[in-house]
């Protein structure tokens, strides 16, 4: 069913004061005033179920500046060389700049997902993937749900380090590698600092996704750096690091449904091996079919050894298996890292952390 432009201009809004505010001024801006626009917000009338998100016009637009950055809008823009900040002028520049191209940008929203491959976030998935791995014996095959072009299945093969409130420093992964990571961990009340396994052994790895990227195709590459926030650009060069370092062994990557294909892409990996599914913010494009996912994860759980990681937001992952837990839904602008095993059908949950969706921060919750 469409979405209604009341609804589109809600979530823009939304997508301003909680998404966006204090972490991107540019995307801030642009989305609070779209939200106040029908000519701009109804450009989103054309997404494909619920792809009507401030996400995926902010990425249109960075993607139809890419391709013009010479137009006055790109001083506003650091991914193309920009360096102006927010001005009076960013708005009406943003505006007609969009508008003279509303059907390159109704063709680009009405064919594109949101792709996004925050590789900061291995950071905040690493120590639940190496407490699953103890768990399950050292050794996992992993299965990435929504891995668009699969960058977080290689996050074995990255550098970690830690940087604790009271100054003292963990490290994690191999020497040498191109992809370094730097993440603040801090400590709610009563936890511990959690302990981060050197090295993380996955013996198989695979990705499902509903339009898996292909790095190899330069459109597909730009599109996946167009989903990165225009104003972050050292996002983008990790991203095009972390990007050339997997053409090096590229993982399997299937194209299908996180719930009808789950089984089947878990039944590519081998059966002996204990499994660990992984999903990160994936879970909220799911809509009414969240439910049948994590169903799905409890029938696959039935026939393997199988771990469910996920750092996603908790109305959107946890709630349904630990509900009532407001704590863990405040602050709004932060997501949960949660660790799951099914034990005969019941669910064994771990909040571990809250974090910053982008990967800069977590902060560890006591056991």
């Amino acid at each position: 069913m469409p979405i209604g432009l009341d609804e589109i201009k809600s979530r823009l809004r939304k997508f301003a004061t909680v998404e966006a505010a204090g972490v991107s001024p540019l995307y801030e801006h642009l989305a609070a005033k779209a939200a106040e626009d029908d000519d701009v917000a109804g450009l989103l009338t054309d997404a494909r179920g619920g792809e009507a998100r401030g996400t995926l016009l902010m990425a249109t637009a960075h993607r139809l500046i890419q391709a013009d950055p010479i137009h006055p809008l790109s001083r506003y823009y650091p991914s193309v060389g920009g360096f102006d900040g927010v001005d009076s002028e960013t708005w009406p520049l943003f505006r007609s700049f969009l508008l003279e191209r509303a059907d390159k940008a109704r063709a680009i929203i009405s064919s594109r997902y949101t792709q996004t491959n925050e590789v900061r976030r291995a950071a905040l998935l690493y120590p639940a993937m190496t407490a699953a791995a103890k768990e399950a014996g050292g050794k996992i095959a992993l299965l990435e749900v929504g891995c668009s072009a699969g960058l977080l299945l290689g996050l074995d093969k990255y550098a970690y380090r830690y940087q604790c409130d009271g100054g003292e420093q963990l490290t994690a992964g191999p020497a040498k590698t191109a992809v370094g990571l730097h993440c603040a961990l801090d400590l709610a009340p009563g936890a511990v600092t959690p302990k981060v396994p050197k090295k993380l052994t996955i013996t198989a790895r695979a990705g499902l996704d509903r339009a898996p990227v292909d790095l190899t195709d330069e459109d597909e590459l730009a599109w996946l750096e167009a989903c990165v926030w225009a104003d972050q650009p050292d996002r983008i060069r990790l991203l095009r690091t972390a990007a050339a370092a997997q053409g090096k062994q590229r993982p399997e990557l299937i194209a299908g449904d996180a719930v009808d294909d789950l089984a089947s892409a878990a039944a590519t990996l081998p059966a002996d091996a204990p499994l660990v599914v992984l999903t990160s913010h994936v879970l909220a494009y799911l809509g009414e079919r969240r439910a049948d996912f994590i169903e799905a994860l409890r029938e696959l759980a039935a026939d393997r050894p199988l771990w469910w990681v996920s750092e996603e937001f908790y109305a959107a992952a946890l709630e349904p298996l630990v509900p009532g837990r407001t704590d863990l839904a405040e602050p709004v602008d932060q997501a949960v890292l949660g660790l799951v095993r099914w034990d005969s059908g019941v669910p064994d949950v771990r909040a571990l952390a809250r974090t910053a969706p982008h990967g800069q921060r977590m902060t560890w919750l006591p056991v």
